[in-house]
C-alpha cells in the first residue's frame, strides 16, 4: 500500500511505544491483583480503604493505559505488515506464530479485565501465590513474541523456544523459592 521507508519506520516507532506501554501495564495489573487479594485478608477497617483504592488503580490502568496501548501496538504493527505486503506475510510463517501468541496475549488482556471486575466486587479469585504465577504468563508471551521476531528461521527459533522453556522452568523455580523465603520470614 505504501512503500516509503519513513512510514515503515514510523509504524515501527508507534509499534514499539505501544508495545512497551502495553507490557508495562500487563506486568503491573497482576501485581495490583496480588495486593488487592492480600488486602481482602486485612481487618475490615483497612480492607475497605485498600480494596477501594486498588480497584480504582486497576480500572484506571486498564482503561487509560493498557487498552489504548494495545490498540496503538496493533496500529503500528499493522503499518509494518502493510508495508511488507501480503506475499511477504504468506511466506513468513514465523509471523503467523507471532500473531498466534498475540491472540493469546489479547485473551490474557481481556481475561484480566474479568479478574479486575470480580476483585472490584471483592470476590476471591485466586490466591496471591497463584496470581504471582499468573503474572508470569505475560512475561512468557513477551519472550515468545520477541524470540520469534528476532529468530525467524526454524532452527534458530527451536533453539530460542527451548531457551523459553528453560526460562519458564527457571521462573517457576524462582517463584517457589521466593514463596519458601517469604514463608520462612513469616511474611505469608
Amino acid at each position: 500500500m505504501f512503500d516509503t521507508p519513513w512510514l515503515y519506520n514510523l509504524g515501527k516507532v508507534i509499534h514499539f511505544i505501544g508495545l512497551i506501554s502495553w507490557f508495562a501495564a500487563l506486568f503491573y495489573l497482576p501485581r495490583l491483583f496480588i495486593y488487592h487479594t492480600e488486602a481482602l485478608e486485612r481487618p475490615e477497617a483497612e480492607r475497605g480503604v485498600l480494596t477501594e483504592q486498588y480497584a480504582i488503580m486497576q480500572r484506571r490502568l486498564y482503561h487509560i493505559i493498557m487498552t489504548p496501548a494495545m490498540f496503538i501496538t496493533f496500529f503500528g504493527g499493522s503499518m509494518m505488515l502493510i508495508y511488507y505486503g501480503w506475499d511477504w506475510f504468506v511466506a513468513n510463517i514465523w509471523m503467523h506464530w507471532k500473531l498466534g501468541f498475540i491472540v493469546l496475549l489479547v485473551w490474557y488482556h481481556y481475561y484480566s479485565k474479568g479478574i479486575m471486575q470480580r476483585l472490584a466486587r471483592n470476590e476471591f479469585v485466586m490466591s496471591s501465590a497463584k496470581f504471582r504465577m499468573y503474572n508470569e504468563i505475560a512475561t512468557l508471551l513477551l519472550l515468545a513474541i520477541v524470540l520469534l521476531a528476532v529468530y525467524k528461521s526454524r532452527t534458530d527459533f527451536l533453539i530460542a523456544f527451548l531457551s523459553l522453556i528453560a526460562f519458564g522452568i527457571s521462573l517457576m523455580i524462582g517463584i517457589k523459592a521466593y514463596k519458601r523465603y517469604r514463608e520462612q520470614k513469616g511474611e505469608v
